[in-house]
């Protein structure tokens, strides 16, 4: 009788702690879900975002100087291999914008090419100079001969992301 008291009473501990390890092992894998993203810049949500395509019919709508805010979604085609800070992202397979960071206050991780992004800020249009395309091209590691051949502006869509969500999973 003693036995079957002590028997059950290690099988009541048994049980019980299964039941707390399981309820752990779901508030890891919860947390493992939260963050499906990481976030860089200011905190943004990853709700009412517009896709590439949306993106560039607002582009293609803008004249120099105007300027709109939104949130779109895209992939990293490039990111700046010298330390991250600027992207470029595509909106259809012969289009893309590029982006740089509010105050050059954030960069992404170097290895971020291919991810998917969230991010928000001001969308415009500009006219990039043969310098600054030039320097975009080192900074991507593009050759001496690649940098060269670079001899016009470029009427560029560009944005200024004050928050980007990195997509791990």
């Amino acid at each position: 009788m003693k036995f079957a008291i002590q028997f059950c009473a290690v099988a009541l501990v048994f049980f019980v702690g299964c039941k707390q390890a399981e309820k752990v092992n779901n508030l890891e894998i919860s947390k493992v879900q939260e963050l499906a993203f990481v976030s860089f810049g200011d905190k943004i949500s990853n709700e009412e975002v517009v896709t590439s395509k949306e993106m560039l019919l607002k582009f293609e709508d803008m004249t120099f100087g105007d300027t709109i805010n939104v949130k779109f979604a895209s992939e990293i085609k490039e990111v700046c291999a010298a330390k991250g800070c600027w992207m470029k992202l595509p909106l259809t397979a012969e289009k893309e914008v590029m982006v740089r960071f509010k105050d050059y206050g954030f960069f992404m991780p170097l290895d971020s090419q291919g991810k998917e992004v969230v991010l928000e800020g001001k969308a415009f249009v500009q006219t990039t100079s043969v310098a600054e395309l030039r320097h975009y091209a080192k900074d991507a590691g593009k050759s001496k001969e690649e940098i060269a051949a670079i001899t016009n502006s470029k009427k560029e869509f560009s944005f200024e992301a004050n928050g980007v969500l990195l997509k791990v999973k």
